[in-house]
């Protein structure tokens, strides 16, 4: 019997619903699926109210713990569970106990990172921890070039973006979107919907998404005398990390055009929110990869964002430079930072920009609309493929498994010696 490798995951609960979350129960269960590993997570990121481990299946076992665990859970895990690999996945301020203990760590296992950095320039101040790490898989190619100029080290950085299986997203029959309009927006079931999807925080820019609805829709009066328009919002509109939406979008005189979707939905459901959507939008001033765009695409939609970060790669071909909707130009770009992350740009469109841009995609038509749709969901089967998303990470955990080996063995020699 074939002895399975052991991977300890570190990252946000993957039965949660946080991007890092989902992507964390996509990577490990396409592994587990190739036969080759069994995983324990430290399920991260959320409140328990029971620290007892959960036995998922015969090869997933999930442990609450507070934050991101701490050294001494940490440590308890090297010896009780002897993982063949840690993998790491979140926000490296996360980490912090990790790259501290690593020489303890790499005295059982290498380190692996599932890495996104949101923009430029390069954050040369992150080299030590890059240099604790063994790994490092990049979440965006602008993160992939990131690293390797600060890592100077092409062999220890990898581009893995993040993928979707291509069964949870779908198009969906004429006949179905047409049922499941009438059943959400009712009289409205026929006017044009843009949709957000994105956690109501400032860097999201929720309230920049309103303002921009609302000239929109002055604009679409001016035009069609009508206002038949209707801007999906799933987010929280009163999270305490935000602003409260519902008095934003009084306030700019749009309640009537906005609609709300605040609880937690399925898979199917938001594949059915895409599916009713005209086009989905994001105007992050910072964005590591964006994955409800993907989601939008994998199911035929164009979207509509801002040149930053990941959504960058989302929004144009590489090869072909075909965009799959329209692509936002930054106007502004600011540098913002902190006492941890000293310097890091944010790229900011206008309101008035971001507008003209759902005009443009309202006047297009929806014929148009589909065949971009259409173009996008190829590009995303082509350049996103979750196949080759888990291919890779099998690949890389080979590869880097083998290489810590040899070194591990060198220097114990030399220590004999």
């Amino acid at each position: 019997m074939n002895v399975k490798t052991k991977i300890l995951l570190i990252s946000d609960h993957l039965q949660h619903n946080t991007g890092v979350a989902v992507q964390s129960k996509h990577l490990v269960e396409g592994l587990i699926e190739t036969g080759k590993y069994e995983v324990v997570q430290l399920g991260a990121a959320i409140y328990h109210e029971n620290h007892e481990p959960v036995k998922v299946s015969n090869d997933l076992n999930i442990i609450p713990v507070n934050g991101f665990g701490d050294r001494d859970t940490i440590r308890s895990m090297l010896v009780s569970y002897v993982p063949d690999v840690l993998i790491i996945f979140s926000d490296g301020r996360f980490f912090n106990h990790i790259f501290e203990m690593e020489d303890e760590i790499h005295q059982v296992c290498p380190i692996m990172w599932w890495h996104v950095w949101d923009n430029r320039p390069a954050p040369h101040f992150n080299k030590k921890k890059y240099d604790c790490i063994d790994k490092i898989n990049c979440i965006s190619d602008l993160t992939y070039d990131l690293c390797k100029i600060v890592t100077c080290n092409d062999n220890k950085v990898d581009y893995i973006p993040h993928t979707v299986p291509e069964n949870i997203f779908k198009k969906l029959t004429e006949k179905e979107i047409s049922y499941h309009k009438e059943k959400i927006l009712g009289v409205h079931k026929d006017s044009f919907v843009c949709t957000w999807v994105n956690r109501n925080i400032r860097r999201k820019r929720p309230s920049d998404v309103l303002k921009s609805w609302q000239m929109f829709l002055f604009s679409l009066e001016e035009k069609t005398t009508k206002k038949e328009a209707i801007l999906i919002m799933h987010t929280d509109p009163y999270d305490s990390a935000g602003a409260n939406l519902l008095e934003v979008a009084k306030y700019l005189g749009i309640l009537e055009n906005v609609r709300f979707s605040d609880q937690e939905a399925s898979f199917e459901k938001l594949n059915i929110l895409y599916n009713i959507s005209d086009t989905v939008l994001n105007i992050s001033q910072a964005e590591g990869f964006g994955l409800t765009t993907l989601e939008a695409m994998s199911a035929g939609v164009p979207i509509i964002a801002t040149k930053t970060g990941g959504l960058t790669r989302q929004l144009i071909d590489k090869e072909t430079l075909v965009i799959n909707g329209i692509a936002l130009k930054p106007e502004v770009t600011t540098i913002s930072g902190t006492q941890c992350t000293p310097y890091l740009n944010e790229d900011f469109v206008s309101v008035e920009k971001v507008s003209m841009a759902i005009m443009k995609m309202y006047s297009i038509g929806s014929k148009k609309r589909k065949e971009i749709g259409l173009t996008a969901k190829n590009y995303v089967n082509k350049s996103f493929s979750y196949n080759k998303m888990i291919r890779q990470w099998d690949e890389s955990i080979s590869e880097t498994l083998s290489l810590w080996k040899e070194n591990y063995k060198r220097i114990k020699v030399e220590e004999i010696l």
